[in-house]
């Protein structure tokens, strides 16, 4: 089976060919591009194509199969269109002339061709013929007319002349008898002639035209009237005729031709006709009904201007002729014209049918019209189809054939019946209508949710449905029957959606815009329901995408006639009706194509029916109020965003770049933030963006559509517009009918125009009035207005120009503006008033808060109802403020009574601030109070006295009835040309309420109103009414961070109490002996020092006066001792006391790994445990081999008081400890472990202590503050300078301090002073675990207190945690109290100040307070036992019973049987040991050492490459070589730059090349060159201003010699510079000539000042910056002009020496500003020395992120080698200037440091010249000459800084062996280069000056010492050859040469290599071995990375290296080894005895 698929179809591509085949079929036409021929459909405008046979081809070809095609063709002819001709001007039917007046019938002139824009007469032959009207036919003989002038008569019908002689016909060559002129006399009076005219086509005689006019004949001098119609195409000729439609209405207007003054009155008479079958002539009777139908049928009945109503026509059927007459009268005559109409009939005799009679959307429906007729022919059939309300009746489909096919929309909801009406129209546009038999048509579901599944699909799948098949045909008639049936499909389930969303609780108004008209909808008091707004979502969304892709086939379709135009307008309204699935694309394309309808309307708009046009608008109009509706629903969050509009804004785009400037990336105009704000903002502003251009656009609409509109309507007569979501009403009146009219539109909206007012237009005749209202007030800058209709009047002159409007003050307009019936109104609030007991709290009103802070002014309303009728109340407000009403106190700025009497029938009382009082104020206060029946007696009954006092009373009133209360703002608010919404001019009314605003304006535009209802006023303080977060972000995010950071502090500190536990403890010694039960306890203090801490193995022996211990090894198997900043305390147990201790012998083995193995001792405490003594050995050295002296053994004797009194030993111990302790906040995170004083403990201080502060400085912030204000004038202020000390800041200072102090010092008290829950101490543990025998009861109980401080249980701890969290509550609730009464504003600045104050006293205050005390107590309390540090290990109230063990006590009368205490083996490092280890650290260290630099300075160096290149532009070089080949023009040597040698080259240059180079000129092609102002030549580089040339001038002065000469001209110095002011030509007598600005201001002196400049260096000078200035301005041939009356005038002359050429060029295709200097130096010689430069410069800052970083991380280099090589420079002193890297790396940071201070210097050149240009936008000359001097000095900075920087590269490689014999040999040779270079520049110095001398007149590379030096250097290169020389000197040049270069080539220069080499040789005897550190590093790289394995004989090498070093004679072990055989022995010996003692005691 061979299945063909043609889903494909749908990728094809359409092409139209069109060819003349007029004689043959070959050429192909090429068509206007605005013509498409790539559509299914092709619409050729008329007058496209000449007359003749044309070929039309359309090919259809397959995309995916280019080779599937075809193609199928029509032959049309285009043939001529019948003339109109006319006899006079517009082809009036009848005029009136005198008798006496020449009578002009013109064809020639008045006639027309459709075909042509103006009639031509040659081709015409013209025949006149006249009759006597009435009575008698034309003239003729034997049945053949006689023409006018034809001297035969005719018995029967009398000739119309009396006198042949009186007609002149038209004699021009081209058109004889284009016109004839009837004399004066000619025709007789009181008579009424016919006059006809036959004309024939000179080409072809089968062209004919006929034309007639009736003249009537009186002894009168009548003026000529003509009368036309206003729809030309409308009136069609018809003999004596004009045809006229029934169906349609008559607009004629009336001209006078000729002198029309006096004219008295106008007026237009109707007459019917009949036709007298007896008479060759109508009879007309005048229409009787004229007056009764007066602007219902007829309007303009007595203006030039008339218009007659198709109901005329529809009403009386029967009368086919009409005749329109307009008389007008004169002073002293009438003279009339008319102009006749037949009815034109409609096609007949036909009838309509449609099959099938049911069926769904789309199913195929079959229209046939057959047998319809009209003599003029079928034009088009159209069928209109509504449900049940004919005036919604859309257009569905239109076609020229009478069978064809439509797809119909669904019909009635409950019916399905669809009503149909088919228009048949003729030729004429007449129409007559058809009623069909109404279908029923449903929807097809099936197929709809095919293509909303397929759009979620892939597109293959989506070309298989088959609306998407329709749709991509192409044929509007389908696609708009599509587009229509699918819109009102899902326009009906939107409505449903909608209703079930705001019954699931869905508020209205945040989903749905109401239409006008409708009623509020009745919202559920189902509460919101998520998952319904979800569903809601879901829907909307989905139905979204379909409209988008819907909306896309309509963008492409042809809009040909006013049929094509009501058919896609009506899809188009059809669907945006639901503006809330209306996407950004959707929107933009329905937009534009309202635009381009309209548009296309407007341009036929005098071409077609006004009922056409009516239609049309209705629904353009419609669209356009969609779209608006749409764009602006989500930006006034009326309803929500799409899914799709979101993902397409933050969707990258297509052409995204790194370009900052785009606006996808550049985040600052999306309010910067996370990206779901970003993206977000970022959606709202292409919202924004589509809705300023679719309100642009829109606007645009309604003027097209005014436009076409108002040319049908004349005075009185009006076009309504209402559609669901506008109203439009457009009406012609009269000027002075504007006078206190009322215009009314639907919702009560209206304006009131008021009596006077000016009106700016000089037309008094009439104007129109559009009215228009929108569902939906525009987005602007303010959203009050989101709930408002908008409203807008405008006054239209007759050019369709908008009239100024402007009213009086005290008169103004009124406006009513609705709201949305869909607004949110709570019910009123009930104030419980009886409850509260105004006498306790001497309350004189209840008072109420308001915040009324906004944008724009705003209008405040107050409704309140009393729940008793009967009682009256004081109203009293104040702003900002309570206010405050008694006998003594009137502080309010406003009051009322509200009376009983004053009531409406709701029995509310309201009142009303309007917007001119509340600008400037941020809240309001009010107070209301019942008044008593005295006062209601007084104030309410006695009317006289209610406005001129108040009721005042000093006593509280207690409320006896409760009152409602509803207050909510409104204002008033008109929308400028930016679409933002201003309220200046605009005035609140009273009759604002809770449905509509009343506004009061003095002009006319678009208006809305503001509403909102405010919340229940709080009747607490002021505080708790304004506790708003919005409105109090500041105190409120501020307590919830700073909340948040304790809370993050406290887990960090609980985590580190936990860690610091672990550290604690005492440890016993393991190799402590059991038998040993002398305890001592010692403390060990490792150093704060870098790498302080060790992991060595630790050992020491303990020596005293009676005995010294063995070799012990401290070690904690459960934690890791000697930690940097730690304390370790152990016990060691000896077998008796030591007597007086003396010294302890300290050491490790160095076996931590690298930096591990040193260790920093700062002192050892050991404690006795018997007697409680305590010893000290201080130590404070390095115990490394690499550190200090290199010793890893100590001795350290017991310290003497002296010592432990040592300011440098106190300092250290103590510094740290009150940093770390005594600083809270720092404790936190450097707590010594041993405190008990917790990290948890310590934050909870630290932020009592900052909460409290908090509180009370925001207490006294508004003190101190009034304190400062009022120091300056306080009598006892002390003043320093600028700065009053006062006596209430002082006392301020103080109370702030001390309410500060006082609790957070109970609380650091509290928590320091509560005991542990655990009351065994550490060391008591670490006995129990030496003797578990011992209770440790007993020991508690035994324990003496010598001193009990002040402590508290355990479980205080949770009273402290109490107390501290109310501290901490009550301190954050009057904090934010205090917050929300200072406001926003002033809370930010008092938490600047707080902060500030709390962080400086944090990093700065505190720590120095601290060291100072620390200090201050070293000095004179220094204390040697106080050690608050050992307090956790150390306790002094402490006693151990340790001497009550009885078996220890027995133990001891057994001895030894040795009496000298035995010695163990002590594992020490020996010397040799010490020295490999220090060898292998130091070259470790000096390994990473070298890694470091080596790593630094690579990274060093790179940032200093990618900073110094970015820095470069890339286009630099070929932009200056563009321009330098421009300007310079070197490769015409006409006009060569580089080539000009006198001032007439140069002279030629400018006026041939430069001026012609700055000017943008025609294109190669000839095309002129738009949107390039200002750019250059090139069409690439734009200047900015304009260019200037300056001249500077030398002074003229008396010559040394004046015997030849007087005056001279010398060179240019700043002494003898001209500055004075001349006339053109240079003289100071004043000229008489005229000569334009620039050339006069051309001889007029400018200083640099003025002119921006500076002082520049040239090739002979330099020259200032002020002179003679020429700007390139204005057109280039005025600059031609000037630069010729420059060169007449000599404006470059013998005294000129300097001029300068300055522009400034900007090419944005490589954002490159150009400095451009073009300088021509004339010398005193008259030479011309030439000279440019051509300056790129780019001001970006940073043009990458990596830029930035690398910039930030090079600063922090350049801070950490200033820091270094200060550190070196102490070390070394004036050593470090003589070594050659530190020159080095010192000009690497002054250049660095140089290049940071230009760079500032720079970015500030670059903000004001940026500042220049955005005030300039680039239109006025600026100066970069200083800029680009900053930049390069810039330039020369970084330059140097990357040449350092790479030197130092050599640094690097010094290792390397070539290199260090490099660096060797140039300090080897450094003396002797210097000799030699002192000798060579003494003999190059003397040829030089020979050189010189001998040829400086006969050689150009003489001409100058410097060219001079150049030449030589090179013949020391033999660069240059002797011929010069020899040329200018046969003799002296080959001697001087020879001589040269024997001296300096030969022996100068093998002098110099000899240094070198003896140099070299004494480097190479005497290099260093350096090598060795570079073979360790690379064996440890390798053993590291395990690249390379140790071989045998490697590891054999290195043991044997180890044992060399580790060697000892084994006799010196020998007393070692007998110590440790007697150790054995004792031990032995003594557990013996211990045995046989427990034997003894068991009675063994």
């Amino acid at each position: 089976m061979i299945q063909f698929n043609c889903n494909g179809s749908l990728s094809t591509t359409k092409k139209w060919i069109i060819k003349n085949c007029t004689s043959i079929c070959s050429f192909q036409i090429q068509l206007n591009s605005k013509i498409s021929t790539t559509l299914s459909e092709l619409y050729i405008p008329s007058r496209t194509l000449d007359y003749g046979i044309y070929e039309l081809t359309l090919t259809v070809t397959m995309i995916e199969s280019l080779n599937l095609k075809t193609s199928s063709s029509v032959y049309v002819r285009v043939t001529a269109t019948g003339i109109t001709a006319n006899l006079v001007q517009l082809g009036t039917s009848m005029i009136t002339r005198g008798s006496q007046q020449d009578l002009q019938l013109d064809p020639g002139a008045y006639s027309v061709d459709p075909d042509q824009d103006s009639f031509d007469a040659s081709k015409w032959k013209y025949e006149y013929y006249c009759r006597i009207y009435g009575p008698y036919n034309f003239p003729n003989f034997q049945g053949i007319l006689l023409t006018i002038e034809n001297s035969k008569t005719d018995p029967y019908n009398p000739s119309c002349l009396s006198n042949q002689s009186g007609l002149i016909f038209g004699n021009l060559t081209a058109s004889p008898d284009s016109s004839l002129t009837v004399l004066g006399g000619s025709l007789q009076s009181n008579q009424m002639y016919q006059f006809m005219v036959y004309m024939e086509n000179r080409k072809n005689s089968s062209i004919q035209a006929t034309g007639y006019v009736l003249v009537t004949v009186d002894d009168t001098h009548p003026q000529l009237i003509v009368i036309g119609c206003v729809i030309s195409i409308l009136c069609v000729p018809n003999l004596e005729y004009q045809f006229v439609n029934p169906t349609t209405q008559v607009a004629l207007f009336a001209i006078c031709v000729g002198t029309c003054t006096n004219l008295q009155n106008i007026k237009w008479n109707i007459y019917q006709g009949s036709d007298n079958s007896s008479s060759n002539y109508t009879q007309w009777t005048l229409f009787n009904n004229t007056v009764l139908y007066e602007n219902i049928w007829f309007f303009g009945k007595n203006t030039s201007n008339f218009t007659a109503t198709n109901q005329l026509f529809l009403n009386n059927p029967q009368i086919n002729l009409w005749r329109f007459e307009v008389v007008y009268t004169f002073l002293s005559v009438t003279s009339t014209s008319a102009l006749n109409f037949i009815i034109n009939q409609p096609p007949y005799n036909g009838s309509c049918s449609i099959n099938p009679m049911n069926g769904t959307t789309t199913t195929l429906f079959t229209i046939l019209c057959p047998d319809w007729y009209d003599e003029d022919g079928i034009k088009d059939y159209s069928l209109y189809a509504w449900t049940t309300d004919v005036s919604q009746k859309l257009m569905i489909a239109y076609s020229s054939v009478s069978y064809f096919q439509v797809r119909l929309p669904s019909g009635d909801n409950q019916t399905s019946l669809l009503n149909i009406v088919i228009s048949i129209r003729d030729l004429l546009d007449c129409v007559v209508e058809v009623n069909m038999s109404s279908v029923h048509v449903i929807v097809d579901y099936i197929t709809t949710n095919d293509l909303l599944k397929s759009l979620q699909s892939s597109s293959s799948v989506l070309t298989n449905n088959l609306i998407v098949q329709l749709l991509s045909s192409g044929n509007q008639n389908i696609v708009g029957q599509i587009i229509t049936a699918i819109a009102q499909q899902f326009n009906q389930m939107n409505t449903e959606t909608i209703d079930q969303a705001i019954s699931s609780g869905i508020p209205a108004a945040t989903i749905l815009v109401s239409s006008l008209g409708s009623s509020s909808l009745q919202e559920n008091s189902t509460s919101f329901n998520d998952s319904a707004l979800t569903e809601y979502n879901k829907i909307l969304n989905a139905q979204a995408n379909l409209r988008d892709y819907l909306m896309t086939f309509t963008s492409d379709l042809l809009i040909t006639t006013s049929n094509s135009i009501k058919l896609q307008s009506t899809a188009l309204a059809q669907i945006t009706q639901s503006t809330n699935q209306l996407t950004r694309a959707a929107l933009s394309i329905a937009s534009d194509r309202c635009y381009q309808l309209s548009l296309a309307l407007s341009s036929m708009a005098t071409q077609i029916p006004y009922e056409d046009a009516q239609v049309a608008a209705n629904q353009l109009i419609q669209c356009a109020s969609n779209v608006l509706t749409a764009v602006n629903g989500p930006l006034q969050e009326r309803t929500s965003t799409l899914d799709l509009d979101y993902s397409r804004a933050n969707m990258v785009p297509i052409d995204y770049d790194t370009d900052l400037e785009s606006a996808w990336s550049n985040t600052n105009l999306f309010g910067g933030g996370d990206e779901a704000s970003i993206e977000k903002n970022r959606n709202i502003y292409y919202q924004k963006q589509l809705a300023n251009q679719i309100n642009s656009q829109v606007t645009s609409i309604i003027s097209l559509i005014t436009s076409s509109i108002n040319i049908h309507l004349n005075i009185g007569q009006n076009s309504i517009i209402n559609t669901s979501q506008t109203y439009m009403s457009l009406e012609t009146i009269s000027v002075t009918s504007l006078s206190s009219r009322i215009v009314k539109q639907i919702e009560n909206a209206q304006f009131h125009i008021p009596s006077d007012f000016i009106l700016n237009t000089n037309d008094n005749s009439s104007i129109s009035l559009r009215s228009k209202m929108d569902v939906l007030a525009s987005f602007g800058d303010f959203q009050n207005t989101n709930l408002s209709r908008s409203i807008s009047l405008s006054i239209i002159d007759q050019n369709g120009n908008e009239v100024s409007f402007q009213a009086n003050e005290n008169n103004s307009i009124k406006l009513i503006i609705p709201r949305d019936p869909n607004r949110l109104i709570p019910s009123m609030y009930l104030q419980n008033v009886t409850s509260i007991n105004s006498t306790i709290n001497n309350l004189l009103f209840n008072y109420h808060y308001i915040n009324i802070t906004s944008s724009l002014p705003i209008s405040v309303h107050f409704e309140i109802h009393s729940l008793n009728r009967s009682l009256a109340y004081l109203f009293v407000y104040k702003f900002d403020q309570t206010p405050q009403l008694n006998s003594s106190i009137n502080l309010i700025d406003g009051w009322t009574i509200f009376c009983p009497f004053n009531l409406t029938n709701d029995d509310i009382y309201r009142y009303f601030i309007d917007n001119q009082q509340t600008p400037g104020h941020q809240s309001l206060i009010f107070g209301i109070r019942e008044l008593t029946s005295t006062e209601i007696n007084n104030y309410c009954l006695n009317n006289s006295s209610i406005n001129t006092s108040l009721p005042i009373t000093d006593e509280p009133y207690d409320f006896t009835s409760n009152y409602e209360l509803l207050i909510y703002t409104s204002g008033c608010y008109y929308l400028d040309e930016s679409n933002n919404w201003k309220s200046d001019g605009l005035i609140v009314g009273s009759l604002t309420n809770l449905y509509e605003t009343e506004c009061l304006s003095t002009h006319l535009t678009t208006f809305a109103g503001g509403f909102i209802v405010l919340p229940a006023p709080i009747n607490w303080s002021y505080v708790f009414a304004n506790a708003d977060f919005m409105k109090n972000k500041t105190v409120y995010l501020t307590m919830i961070f700073t909340s948040i950071i304790y809370i993050i502090l406290m887990i960090y500190a609980r985590f580190k109490d936990k860690k610091d536990f672990e550290k604690l403890g005492v440890t016993p010694l393991a190799d402590n002996n059991k038998s040993d039960h002398y305890y001592y306890q010692i403390l060990i203090f490792t150093g704060q020092r870098t790498n302080a801490g060790t992991d060595s193995k630790v050992y020491f022996v303990l020596s005293g006066d009676d005995d010294q211990t063995q070799v012990r090894l401290f070690s904690d198997p459960h934690r890791k001792i000697f930690q940097r900043g730690g304390i370790n305390s152990f016990i060691i147990a000896v077998p008796k006391s030591l007597g007086l201790l003396d010294y302890i012998r300290i050491w490790h083995d160095n076996s931590g790994e690298s930096s591990s193995a040193s260790w920093y001792l700062k002192y050892i405490i050991l404690r006795d445990l018997q007697t409680l003594d305590k010893s000290y050995f201080i130590c404070q050295q390095w115990l490394a081999v690499e550190k200090d002296d290199g010793r890893i053994e100590r001795i350290l004797p017991i310290a003497s008081e002296a010592e432990k009194q040592d300011f440098s030993y106190v300092l250290s111990k103590k510094a740290y400890h009150s940093v770390s302790d005594g600083h809270l906040w720092f404790s936190i995170f450097s707590r010594p472990p041993s405190n008990k004083f917790t990290r948890v403990q310590r934050c909870t201080c630290c932020f009592v202590l900052f909460f409290t502060s908090m509180l009370i400085n925001i207490m006294y912030y508004d003190l101190s503050n009034e304190a400062n204000a009022s120091s300056e004038t306080h009598s006892g202020a002390l003043s320093i300078g600028p700065f009053y000390i006062t006596p209430q800041q002082i006392g301020i200072g103080i109370m702030v301090e001390l309410f500060t102090f006082i609790p957070s010092l109970l609380i650091v008290q509290f928590f320091r002073r509560i005991r542990p829950r655990r009351q065994i101490a550490p060391i008591r543990e670490a006995l129990y675990k030496i003797q578990p025998s011992r209770k440790i009861s007993e020991d508690i109980s035994e324990i003496k207190k010598k001193k009990s401080p002040i402590t508290f249980p355990w479980w205080c701890l949770f009273i402290a945690y109490s107390l501290s969290m109310i501290i901490i509550a009550i301190s954050i609730f009057f904090i934010i109290v205090r917050g929300i009464e200072f406001g926003d504003v002033k809370t930010q600045q008092w938490l600047t100040s707080v902060l500030t104050g709390f962080f400086s006293s944090i990093i700065f205050t505190q720590p120095i307070k601290i060291i100072c005390l620390a200090i201050f107590f070293i000095c004179f309390c220094r204390n040697s036992k106080d050690d608050k540090e050992t307090s956790e290990y150390i306790n002094e109230d402490d006693e151990f019973n340790i001497s009550n063990d009885e078996e220890y006590l027995h133990s001891l009368e057994y001895q030894s049987l040795f009496s000298s205490q035995s010695r163990t083996s002590i594992n020490r490092l020996n010397e040799n040991e010490i020295a490999f280890a220090r060898d292998q650290r130091l070259k470790e260290i000096q390994m990473w050492a070298i890694t470091r630099e080596f790593l630094i300075y690579f990274i060093f160096a790179i940032l200093v490459v990618i900073i110094t290149y970015s820095n470069r532009e890339q286009h630099s070089f070929y932009q200056v070589n563009h321009l330098r080949a421009y300007f310079l023009n070197q490769r015409q040597t006409t006009a060569d730059y580089t080539e000009i040698n006198t001032i007439d080259d140069y002279w030629y240059w400018l006026e041939n090349s430069f001026v012609s180079n700055i000017r943008a000129q025609q294109w190669y092609n000839g095309d002129i060159p738009q949107y390039l102002n200002g750019f250059l030549n090139d069409k690439s580089s734009r200047l900015i201003g304009w260019a200037t040339m300056r001249q500077l001038r030398v002074k003229s002065e008396l010559c040394p010699d004046q015997r030849v000469i007087s005056i001279c001209e010398d060179s240019y110095s700043f002494s003898n510079e001209e500055t004075e002011l001349f006339q053109p030509g240079w003289t100071t007598n004043a000229t008489t000539e005229e000569f334009s600005s620039p050339v006069i201001k051309a001889f007029n002196y400018s200083t640099s000042d003025e002119l921006d400049t500076y002082t520049y260096v040239g090739e002979f000078g330099t020259y200032r910056g002020g002179g003679y200035v020429y700007e390139f301005r204005g057109r280039l041939s005025d600059m031609k002009t000037n630069l010729s009356t420059l060169h007449q005038l000599d404006w470059i002359d013998d005294k000129t020496r300097a001029v300068f050429i300055q522009l400034t060029l900007y090419n944005p295709s490589v954002q490159l500003l150009t400095a451009v200097t073009l300088l021509a130096e004339f010398l005193p010689t008259s030479g011309v020395y030439t000279t440019a430069r051509f300056e790129p410069i780019n001001f970006y800052t940073f043009t990458s992120i990596l830029q930035l970083v690398c910039t930030i991380f090079y600063i922090f280099f350049i801070i950490y080698f200033i820091i270094i090589e200060i550190r070196l420079l102490f070390e070394l002193r004036l050593k470090y200037f003589r070594q050659f890297w530190s020159i080095i790396q010192l000009g690497i940071i002054g250049c660095s440091l140089g290049s940071i201070g230009v760079y500032f210097w720079r970015f500030q050149e670059a903000n004001r010249i940026s500042q220049l240009f955005e005030q300039t936008n680039g239109y006025v000359y600026i100066n970069l000459q200083l800029a680009v001097y900053v930049n390069d000095i810039l330039t020369f900075l970084l330059g140097y800084c990357c040449f350092f920087s790479t030197i130092k590269c050599l640094q690097l490689l010094r290792f390397n062996q070539q290199i260090s014999l490099f660096a060797e040999i140039l300090k080897y040779s450094a003396k002797a280069l210097i000799s030699f270079s002192l000798l060579f520049a003494i003999v190059f110095m003397a040829f030089l000056g020979l050189f010189y001398l001998l040829f400086v007149s006969k050689l150009s590379s003489c001409s100058s010492l410097v060219n001079t030096a150049q030449m030589l250097f090179k013949m020391t290169l033999i660069k240059n050859g002797a011929s010069q020389i020899m040329e200018a000197d046969a003799f002296l040049g080959p001697l001087c040469f020879s001589l040269f270069i024997f001296l300096i080539v030969f022996v100068c220069f093998n002098m110099f290599l000899s240094i070198i080499n003896d140099s070299f040789r004494h480097a190479k005897q005497n290099q260093k071995d350096d090598q060795i550190i570079l073979s360790f590093m690379l064996k440890k790289f390798l053993r590291w990375t395990g690249l390379k394995k140790l071989n045998q004989e490697e590891i054999r090498e290195d043991r044997d290296c180890r044992m060399r070093s580790q060697y000892f004679d084994p006799i010196e072990n020998f007393p070692d080894r007998i110590d440790q055989l007697l150790e054995a022995f004792n031990r032995i010996y003594m557990d013996q005895k211990i045995e046989l003692a427990r034997l003894e005691k068991a009675g063994v």
